[in-house]
Order: structure tokens, then sequence, then C-alpha cells
């Protein structure tokens, strides 16, 4: 069977987090006194970002979760459910079907943006948090402490966190083929956003992390047509 691209529809916003927030990346580079977990960061410029698979995959799973479609605790295999239609089906049988969105690397905002930048997303330079005060770049260091039920032993733990007020780019790309229900797509998308902002982002969000605000400068999207 053959398939037409009808259009894209292009979302643009901002992330900006009500809490800290910790997506983990590698430990490689430990050193004494600092962080047990770090973040993740882009290896050429240092500074921390949000992969759009970690946004991608928290979606899924919160809107497979609200309309009653996981799989025995694994994700959906049917291709015509809400999760599947937008994220899409893997396997090799006919079953298999392309997610129709796609979530771009959320990148950092920070004072080097500069102010053409900024207005794509609805921002100006007063907008943009200010980083000079935290103890890592752009990141700060949070001590918890975990204590053994049965001895009473205190062990610490400290974990690198993006701080609350930091902001993030957000690029979404939404493909709509001919004869998709466009609207079903759209409300599938809107209800994962909805979701993700009465839920959380990244690690241990039971204990207060990872909380979110999304903000469009297109609540629709922007049609493209080829």
């Amino acid at each position: 069977m053959t398939i037409k691209l009808k259009k894209k529809v292009l979302y643009t916003g901002t992330i900006t987090l009500k809490t800290g927030l910790h997506i983990g990346g590698t430990n490689a580079a430990l050193n004494i006194g600092g962080p047990d977990k770090f973040v993740v960061r882009n290896p050429i410029n240092n500074i921390p970002y949000i992969p759009g698979s970690s946004l991608k995959g928290k979606m899924r799973s919160l809107v497979e979760i609200a309309n009653g479609e996981t799989n025995e605790g694994k994700p959906t295999n049917n291709p015509e459910s809400k999760a599947g239609s937008l994220f899409g089906v893997s396997g090799d049988n006919e079953k298999s079907k392309p997610s129709r969105l796609i979530i771009r690397d959320a990148e950092l905002i920070t004072k080097d943006d500069k102010e053409d930048e900024l207005k794509r997303y609805g921002l100006s330079p007063k907008d943009v948090p200010d980083f000079s005060n935290t103890d890592l770049p752009y990141t700060e260091s949070k001590t918890e402490v975990a204590i053994d039920r049965v001895t009473a032993k205190a062990n610490p733990r400290t974990f690198e966190r993006v701080p609350a007020g930091a902001k993030f780019k957000l690029n979404m790309v939404l493909n709509i083929f001919e004869d998709e229900n466009e609207e079903e797509l759209k409300k599938t998308l809107e209800q994962a956003i909805k979701l993700l902002e009465d839920d959380y982002l990244g690690g241990h969000g039971s204990r207060g992390y990872g909380q979110v605000k999304i903000d469009w400068v297109n609540t629709k999207g922007e049609d493209k047509t080829y």
C-alpha cells in the first residue's frame, strides 16, 4: 500500500521548568566531592538539553496509560490505537507503522541566544534566566539522604539538576498523510502535552523533580505543504 504525505504541521514553543530537572547523562568525568549523577549535556558546548527521545517516550507512555492502551505493561502494538496512530508501532509485520510525530532535542535557552532566535520562541532577552549563580555550569547540585530502614544508616547522594526557571526550545513536526484523521492526531498530541504538564519529565518525579510547563508560539502549529 502506498502512502502520500499531505503536509507537515510545525510546532514551536518553550518548555519551562517549574522544578529542577534531572535527565541522566554520562558519569565518565566524576569529580571528588561532586554529583554522583550527572545530567545529559551537549559534548561540544557543555550545555544541558532534553533529548527528544525522553520527551517522546514519556508522552507516549502517558497517552497509553490515559487511554487504557498498554499491552500487559508494554507499548501497544495496535496501529489503530491513539498512541499507535501518533507515535507509531514497531515490528516487521503488517502491524508496523512509522511514527507521525518528530520531536527534536530541546536546547537550553541561554544569554548566548541572539534576539532574533529568542523572538522565534516568543521570548525577549529579559525572559532568559541568569545562570551566573549556579554552582555548576547551567545546573545545580542537590544532595539527598536515603535512610536504611533496618540499620538507620544514612546514605547521602548528590544529583545534578537543571534548576527551576530554566527554559528549553521545543520543536515538533507532525506528519499528516492522505486519508488520515488530522484532527484526531492533533487531539492526541494535545492530550499528551496536558498529561505531561500534570506529570513529570526525567527521573525522580515522585520526589518533586521534573514538573514542566509548555508554552506555544502557535497553539495549532504551522502548516507546511510540499
